[in-house]
């Protein structure tokens, strides 16, 4: 373990080194997201001739360790990151991000609010240590031609038993170990008014509730193609587009551009884009936001507050989702008319933004969401009763909370 710690921390040196001439180095996902921020580097540049800006785009786990790397060696690599929401807690906690609010320009309510809050420390409330880029949101897709819209996960229950016949599947979600089974079921799960912890930051998952979130996803599994335990986006994406499946349970905007595309899509007008139904408590979708902030020890932070300014302008934020498909942070362009000639579901999409809940906000989600993983495929593939599943990730997560 020493020795990888020497060669990454090695390996960050020699990043930062080669990054040094470039007055702003922007560290940022790889895929769709480093298209989005190609774009906006290139706009910006326009209007910044003279300024030289390296991109980097990271896998998801390098992003993270690479920055995570870099704050706790106090090493000035970046002078723009972008964050899982999910991340916030650890480096807003540990000081490792540049306080907003001071270099100017704060969060105005034009950014969603659910988007908003988690962009500050302690949640909602805090000070502005990010601004949203990225209007991440778990959605809920259903064949309009073959059902009303499903209002309760027991209407859903229904309707993927009625649906499931003549080779189509009644539903279908991720059912892979860790994020994938995870962000499925955590919009079941609050809607069965259950949670992983509490208010205080204590493990809660071992409740009725949860218990009975659990029991009416398995009775939900019934109606999946065989082998969903090992399902992700892609099989979801294509059982949803190919026509093979009346439900998805989960559906995330990088998904949905295309499902109108006859090129591309056998659903063109069939499908409903919304917010996850509720069932004992309201509907509550997932966030999954992506944020922008400044390190605490970058040396160009007003310029790269200036970039963050005009990356999550209403403006760009309108060019990146028509040219590029990044879902906007801001209400204005959810319901720009331009906007929604090409994306129709947007207006549910912002409904389902607005009321989006957070994963929970402890530094220890990584592991704790790895443990849920492991615990809920176990009871998917039948080795675990619900019950007995739910206490001993309970138990586990109690472990690394502690």
């Amino acid at each position: 373990m020493k020795r990888i710690g020497l060669i990454a921390a090695s390996a960050l040196a020699l990043t930062a080194a080669s990054a040094s001439a470039a007055d702003l180095v922007i560290a940022g996902r790889d895929g769709a997201y480093a298209d989005a921020l190609k774009l906006a580097i290139s706009l910006y540049q326009e209007q910044n001739p003279d300024l030289e800006i390296e991109q980097l785009a990271l896998p998801y786990d390098g992003l993270l360790q690479q920055t995570t790397l870099a704050a706790r060696e106090n090493v000035n690599a970046y002078d723009v990151i972008m964050l899982d929401d999910t991340w916030a807690p650890l480096y807003m906690a540990n000081g490792w991000l540049a306080d907003l609010d001071a270099l100017g320009g704060g969060l105005d309510e034009d950014f969603a609010a659910s988007a908003a809050a988690v962009s500050r420390y302690p949640v909602g409330t805090g000070t502005a240590y990010a601004v949203p880029f990225v209007g991440n949101v778990s959605l809920f897709a259903y064949r309009s031609d073959l059902m009303e819209r499903p209002q309760t996960w027991d209407d859903v229950l229904a309707a993927a038993e009625a649906n499931n016949k003549d080779g189509m599947s009644g539903l279908v979600f991720r059912g892979k170990k860790a994020n994938p089974i995870v962000s499925g079921f955590m919009p079941i799960l609050w809607a069965y008014g259950g949670d992983v912890v509490d208010a205080e930051g204590k493990a809660a998952f071992n409740s009725p509730e949860s218990v009975a979130a659990l029991e009416a996803f398995l009775k939900l599994a019934e109606y999946a193609p065989q082998g969903v335990e090992a399902y992700d986006a892609a099989e979801v994406r294509d059982a949803l587009m190919q026509g093979t499946t009346a439900l998805s349970i989960e559906l995330w905007p990088a998904w949905a551009p295309d499902l109108d595309n006859p090129e591309k899509s056998q659903v063109v007008d069939k499908v409903e884009v919304i917010a996850a139904p509720g069932q004992v408590a309201a509907s509550a979708p997932m966030l999954g936001s992506w944020l922008v902030a400044v390190p605490a020890n970058a040396d160009n932070a007003a310029a790269s507050r200036d970039f963050i300014d005009f990356l999550t302008s209403p403006e760009v934020q309108k060019q990146l989702a028509l040219e590029v498909g990044t879902p906007p942070t801001r209400a204005s362009v959810y319901a720009d008319a331009e906007v929604i000639a090409k994306y129709r579901w947007y207006p549910a999409q912002l409904e389902a933004l607005q009321n989006a809940k957070p994963r929970p906000r402890i530094t220890q989600w990584s592991e704790v969401e790895a443990i849920l993983g492991d615990f809920l495929q176990l009871a998917l593939i039948g080795e675990l009763e619900p019950a007995a599943a739910i206490e001993q990730a309970n138990a586990r997560i109690e472990e690394a909370l502690n």
